[in-house]
């Protein structure tokens, strides 16, 4: 099952460059969201009077291609040299994994409340530590202190590449809702 790629970007705007680069950026969502795979795009601004001129940008892919594809383009080229004047540097990039990932959609801003997120990671975490520990520690000659790594090793792989992304596709519609 191929997951989707969440990036999230940070940017230093120049002092008196917020207007125009918020503008460019704009622009350039609109100018890109058409791209083969790109699945969203959300702008996180400073907190205004805080002194801090350091933008987020969130960004969601179908595939690893896709995202090597869009960072690669000539949409993308062009956007660092419109972008260039305006601000401080070169931007920061990190890919989000674990439960920031899962519960990251790019179509909403609005993330599910947390009770809900809670819920659907003890949903993954219950049946997967039992199981885990029914069928691996019984079979480990090790310490327990060791046995438990070992356990909580497996689980957190198993968590992280297979239970939480089919949960959380699984339970989107619900996470989404805005029942309480």
């Amino acid at each position: 099952m191929e997951e989707n790629i969440h990036v999230a970007i940070t940017r230093t705007v120049k002092a008196g460059f917020e207007e125009p680069f918020e503008q460019a950026i704009q622009d350039f969502f609109a100018k890109t969201m058409g791209l083969q795979g790109s699945l969203g795009v959300q702008l996180i601004r400073p907190v205004p009077g805080s002194g801090n001129n350091s933008y987020g940008i969130l960004r969601s892919f179908k595939s690893e291609k896709d995202r090597q594809a869009f960072y690669a383009s000539a949409a993308f080229m062009e956007w660092e040299k419109v972008v260039e004047p305006m601000v401080e540097g070169e931007y920061t990039r990190k890919d989000l994994h674990g439960l920031e990932a899962f519960f990251s959609d790019p179509n909403t801003i609005r993330h599910p409340p947390k009770w809900k997120m809670a819920f659907v990671t003890w949903l993954g975490v219950w049946p997967t530590v039992f199981a885990v520990t029914q069928l691996l520690s019984p079979h480990l000659s090790l310490p327990v202190l060791a046995a438990t790594g070992v356990d909580t090793f497996v689980v957190v792989v198993i968590l992280s590449w297979a239970v939480m992304p089919l949960l959380t596709k699984i339970m989107r519609p619900w996470l989404r809702s805005k029942s309480t």
